[in-house]
Formats: structure tokens, C-alpha cells, sequence
């Protein structure tokens, strides 16, 4: 702009006059007087120090002095200042007149007219806009953040409605999945409310897992419908590759018409946090009480009190009734129907050890049996406080102890702990549970892709696969349930039921034309189909990387022997009732079902009445009795599940079913 640097006094003030014409303010800094300014500190109360920030209304100098740099570098800089609301470009210009260090300052007032054109003005305020949002903005989820509001908006005194969202078991989402599945589930929140609200309303990350919301000048129940709608379709939202996810707010609204906007916010805050002990629920200020109301109906845990005591269980109702909706039951049979209907319903069983025909003892002994106790606490109560009572209770799986006579406290308080405790422990499983799901999902892919070369080259539909995964799961549900010797995990009887996709994988080393023969084979035909369990076997036992792997015991277990029998007469290995692991033993089960029931090259599907007729008397093969047992009570789900007839439909169940 300005081309010379070592000029005499006298020409720098013929300079100044002439730039006068074009800037509002032009002037003289004395380079000496800004290095002492540039040491304020050190100098402190000398009367010729710059004072040249007094023309912008402060009272000390700016932290990044333009004229000060300019002095320092030897050049020419510019920044845009303001001087209450007129903004100002500022030129400083490094200069030597008569050989001393000076530097010129030139401003200029910016308005629409003088700033630049359309187009200029234009781009000029959205860099202006981007450095606010980087500001302002929540890098992660685009939200407002706690500067904005500390900054921009507590003080605001418009009439507003404000609320508190609060996500539920955001800790369990970030320990479950790492903070990359709790930065997705904050996104997703986010975008959910942005959607809902309005361009005028504000959203402000307020803390980790919490927001601010505030809409300004919205009526009572426009807003108690907003908050609703906004924690239904949060609620309603799918986590992207987290599809078990099931997502939940708890929401506290209050109105703010005057006072302070933080007293406004505290009311809220505590508003939600009543919210909190329901969850996914609403509470606003102005319909509190009705708001209790449908949450009571709606989200009362449900207790089994089992006494044959009436007056006992009126005791326990007069303590529990108004918190909880209560079951009664007059003795164990009774309390075992109740299990049977409700199941999980029941969020806990308060249970008398000492009752005619079946004791609280045997009522604990079935639900050892049937995996009940698994999910559903039980709380002893008796007056028979010794000992050797207590010890066996805890060791048939109660989880607490209460002697009678009843202390309310103590009874009210150990309920609302145990319940507590399990709704943690219960949403901890499913989360749990969705990402051991998660990182299966490839596995169950490649293992499906893997099983239909095989079935393609035997000239069949696919489903044969995917009916002995589902009979496979459907047998050992059962099995568990019905016996003792058994011990599977849940995770071990999903890693049976996926690799059986693989126990005819050793067909991929017999010639196709021994496979889709349509009629008998032959005995030497027949003796080189059966190496189909050996190919397999040493397919799998060379894969020396997984050799230490579950999923490959178990896979291995199924190939190799799925076609010995219970009574020693099957092969590779003439193996004999339980020196047959259970794996290939339910496997072998399931796939002679599947294939009576089918179309083969050699035969056409037998009836599920016909079918059951040969496995039961021995025609296709003696088999586990227990097993026997547990497919014939359940046949009327195996003749359900086993009708679909389309590969998508077994998928879709499949997935269902983990």
C-alpha cells in the first residue's frame, strides 16, 4: 500500500495529510514509546508510555497490538477492531523517519457500503460464522457447548421452555462398545433432536451424556408434547451396525419466565433425574403428578410374594404394594404356574421356605433346574432363622435372606437394592450379548458362504444348513432346561448351533457323482461317502492357527463324528454313547430330522408324524434317550419353525434368534 520506508518528519506529515482523504483516522506512533509500552509491566506509572489503546475504550493494551508487531517484524500488518458496535480495518505500517523507528497507523470505518461487494460481504461473514461455530460448536456431535451457554445464553431473559436430557446406561454403551460406539450413540441423539426442534431452539451439550435443550416462547403443552415426541423417536432409532441397541432418555422440563435462566435449568435438572429412577420417561414441572401416575402404571416392577400365610403376604403388600404391582401365591406349585405365565415379568420372588406340599426349597430347586434364578432374584423369608437354613438357601441360589418378624425398612429398602441390581445386570447381558453378536456376524457369514458351496455341489436348496442350525439351537434350549449333565453356556450353544453349518463340509472331497447318485449306493460308494467325516475332520485339524479355539473344537467335534450312533454302530470311529461329545451327538439328531423331512435325490420328504415315527423306533439309528426325549416335547415348535420354506425367512430367524 504504502511504498516507502525512510522519509524526513516533514514528509511523513504531507504523507499523513494525503492518506486523511481516505482513512477516518491516521496517525503517528513514536517507535521508542511502543517497545516501552510492549514492557508495561516493568513500567508501570510512566507518564510517556502509548496510551494509544485509550481510543478503543480499554483501559490496557490489546493482546496481539498490531502497530507493536509491525514495529517488531519491520513491516506492514492489518487487522479488523471494533470500537463498540463500528467495526474498523487497521493498517500499521512500519516506518524510519529522520532515522528513528516510527510506525504509522491507518483505519479505516467498515459499514455494507465501504466493506467490500455482495459477493465479498457474503464470504466474509460466513469465515466470520465458521469461527464462531468453532467456537461455540461441539466438535463431536455439533451441539452448542458449555461455552456458548456460559457466554451467550444463561443470561438470557426470553420465555422459554427448558429441558435436561439425560441418556440411560450411557456408561454401560462406552464400556460395552469403547468410545467409538459411545461417540456414535451421542451423534445419533443428537441428530434425533435437531430434527424436532426448531432453527430458533438451542441445544447444548452440557455435559458427557447430557443436553441442554431450550425453546424459546413455546407454550406449556406444545413443549410437554415436543419433550415426548423427542424421547419416543429416540427410543424408536436404530444404532447403525448396532441394531440390538435399544436407546432410552430421561427428560425433566420446566418453564422459564423470569428470574434467573440457571434456577430455571436446576428445576429441570431435578425434574430429570426423577425421570432417571424410571427411565425413558418425561417428567415436566406443571403435570408432575400425572406424569407419576402413567409412570407407575407403566413401569412398576412386578414381585411374586409366595407364602401360605395370607396374613404374611398382606404384611408384604402393605409394605411393597404402592411401589410395585404384586403376584400372590399360596404355595410352591402355585408360585411355579406364576413363573410358567409371567417368566421375566416378575422382577422378583420373595419366597417362605417353610409351606405344605412343595417348600420354598423345592420351588428354588426348579428354578436351579429351569434357569429361572438366572434372571429372577429371589429373597427368602422365614421365621426359621438358622443356620443350616440360611447356608442352603444361598447355596440353591437365593440371593438374599429376611427373617420374620418383618422390620418395613429393612424388607423396602433390600427389595429396592436387589431390583436394582438385576435391571443393571440385565441391560449390562444385552449389551453384552449385542457385541459378542457384533463380532460374530462375519464369522456366521463366512461359515454360511462356506456350507452352501457344499450343499450347492450336493444339489440341494440351501435350507438343509440353516434348518440344522435352528433345530440344533431349538434341542440344546431344551436340553438345558431338562438335564444337569449337560453344562453349555448360552455362548457355547450359539458356537454348536453355528458351526454345525460346517458338519458336511468334508463333502467338498467326494465326487459329485457318488453325491447326487438318485438312487442306493453301492457298499463301495457308500464306504467312500463316509470319508466325508474324515475329509472334513483334517480339513479343520489343519488350520493349526485355531487349533485353541472353541469355535474349532466344537466345529471339529460335529464333522468327525455326527454320524456315529448312541449304541456304537456308526462311524468313523465306532464311538459310544457319551464318548460322543454332546455337540455332534444334537447335530446328528437334527440332520437326520432334516433330511426325512426333505426332498433328496434318492427320496422324496417324509411327514414330521412319519419322520418322528422312524427316529423313535430306532430306523435311522439309535440316539441319546434324553435327546429323544427333548425333540418329542418340542416337535409342535420344531414342525412350526422348520415349515418356512425360503432361505431370506430362515435368516431372518436366525438373526432373531441371536
Amino acid at each position: 500500500m504504502i511504498e516507502w520506508k525512510q522519509i524526513t518528519m516533514q514528509e511523513a506529515e504531507n504523507k499523513m495529510e494525503v492518506l486523511r482523504e481516505i482513512f477516518d483516522i491516521v496517525r503517528l506512533l513514536k517507535g521508542s514509546d511502543l517497545q516501552a509500552a510492549g514492557m508495561e509491566s516493568k513500567l508501570a506509572g510512566k507518564k510517556y508510555l502509548c496510551q494509544c489503546y485509550a481510543f478503543w475504550n480499554k483501559n490496557k493494551r490489546c493482546d496481539n497490538c498490531i502497530s507493536l508487531k509491525a514495529l517488531d517484524e519491520k513491516k506492514q500488518t492489518s487487522k479488523i477492531e471494533f470500537l463498540d458496535s463500528d467495526m474498523y480495518q487497521v493498517f500499521a505500517k512500519y516506518l524510519e523517519i529522520d532515522g528513528e523507528p516510527y510506525v504509522m497507523e491507518m483505519l479505516k470505518k467498515l459499514d455494507e457500503n465501504t466493506l467490500t461487494d455482495k459477493e465479498g460481504y457474503e464470504k466474509l461473514a460466513g469465515k466470520l460464522t465458521v469461527y464462531s461455530e468453532k467456537l461455540y460448536k461441539d466438535v463431536l456431535t455439533g451441539a452448542y457447548n458449555r461455552r456458548y451457554f456460559e457466554e451467550k445464553v444463561k443470561d438470557m431473559s426470553v420465555n422459554a421452555g427448558i429441558a435436561v436430557i439425560d441418556l440411560d446406561d450411557f456408561k454401560l454403551y462406552n464400556d460395552t462398545y469403547g468410545h467409538d460406539g459411545g461417540d456414535l450413540v451421542l451423534t445419533t441423539v443428537v441428530k434425533v433432536i435437531r430434527h424436532y426442534i426448531r432453527r430458533t431452539d438451542i441445544l447444548v451439550r452440557y455435559g458427557g451424556d447430557e443436553f441442554l435443550l431450550i425453546l424459546p416462547g413455546i407454550e406449556k403443552e406444545v413443549f410437554s408434547q415436543k419433550l415426548r415426541m423427542i424421547q419416543e423417536k429416540i427410543h424408536e432409532t436404530h444404532i447403525p451396525g448396532f441394531n440390538r441397541l435399544i436407546l432410552s432418555v430421561s427428560i425433566g422440563g420446566a418453564m422459564f419466565t423470569h428470574g434467573r435462566m440457571e434456577e430455571a435449568i436446576t428445576k429441570a435438572d431435578r425434574l430429570m433425574y426423577m425421570a432417571k429412577g424410571h427411565k425413558n420417561t418425561v417428567v415436566t414441572r406443571w403435570d408432575l403428578k400425572q406424569n407419576t401416575d402413567e409412570m407407575e402404571k407403566r413401569n412398576l416392577p412386578q414381585l411374586l410374594v409366595v407364602d401360605d400365610s395370607e396374613m404374611n403376604r398382606e404384611i408384604l403388600k402393605e409394605i411393597l404394594g404402592k411401589e410395585y404391582r404384586i403376584l400372590e401365591a399360596c404355595d410352591g406349585n402355585e408360585a411355579l404356574e406364576m413363573l410358567e405365565q409371567y417368566g421375566t415379568e416378575i422382577s422378583l420372588v420373595l419366597l417362605d421356605i417353610i409351606m405344605p406340599q412343595m417348600d420354598g426349597f423345592e420351588v428354588l430347586a426348579y428354578m436351579n433346574r429351569d434357569k429361572w434364578i438366572e434372571d429372577i432374584p429371589v429373597i427368602m423369608i422365614s421365621s426359621e432363622g438358622s443356620e443350616s437354613y440360611i447356608r442352603r438357601a444361598y447355596e440353591l441360589g437365593a440371593s438374599d435372606y429376611i427373617s420374620r418378624p418383618f422390620d418395613t425398612k429393612v424388607v423396602y429398602q433390600r427389595v429396592i437394592n436387589m431390583i436394582k441390581l438385576y435391571a443393571k445386570q440385565r441391560r449390562l447381558i444385552h449389551l453384552v450379548t449385542d457385541q459378542i453378536y457384533e463380532k460374530e456376524k462375519n464369522n456366521r457369514m463366512m461359515t454360511g458362504i462356506l456350507s452352501q458351496i457344499v450343499e450347492f455341489r450336493n444339489g440341494e436348496s440351501g435350507l438343509h444348513v440353516l434348518h440344522i442350525n435352528i433345530l440344533t439351537q431349538l434341542l440344546l434350549e431344551k436340553l438345558m432346561r431338562k438335564s444337569e449333565n449337560y453344562n453349555l453356556s448360552w455362548s457355547q450353544q450359539y458356537m454348536i448351533a453355528t458351526a454345525s453349518a460346517l458338519h458336511d463340509i468334508g463333502k467338498i472331497g467326494i465326487d459329485e457323482k457318488i453325491l447326487n447318485k438318485p438312487g442306493k449306493l453301492t457298499k463301495e460308494e457308500f464306504e467312500i461317502m463316509k470319508q466325508h467325516t474324515l475329509i472334513g475332520a483334517q480339513m479343520l485339524d489343519s488350520l493349526e492357527m485355531y487349533h485353541d479355539e472353541e469355535m474349532m473344537k466344537y466345529a471339529y467335534e460335529i464333522c468327525r463324528w455326527h454320524h456315529e450312533r448312541y449304541d456304537g454302530k456308526g462311524y468313523p470311529d465306532g464311538l459310544k454313547g457319551e464318548e460322543i461329545p454332546i455337540s455332534a451327538q444334537v447335530v446328528s439328531l437334527a440332520d437326520v430330522y432334516d433330511a426325512l423331512v426333505s426332498d433328496r435325490v434318492y427320496k422324496k420328504a417324509y411327514s414330521h408324524e412319519k419322520a418322528m415315527e422312524m427316529i423313535l423306533n430306532g430306523e435311522c439309528g439309535v440316539f441319546n434317550p434324553i435327546l429323544l426325549e427333548c425333540l418329542v416335547e418340542i416337535q409342535d415348535k420344531v414342525r412350526k419353525e422348520l415349515g418356512i420354506k425360503s432361505v431370506n425367512e430362515c435368516l431372518e430367524y436366525l438373526e432373531e434368534k441371536a
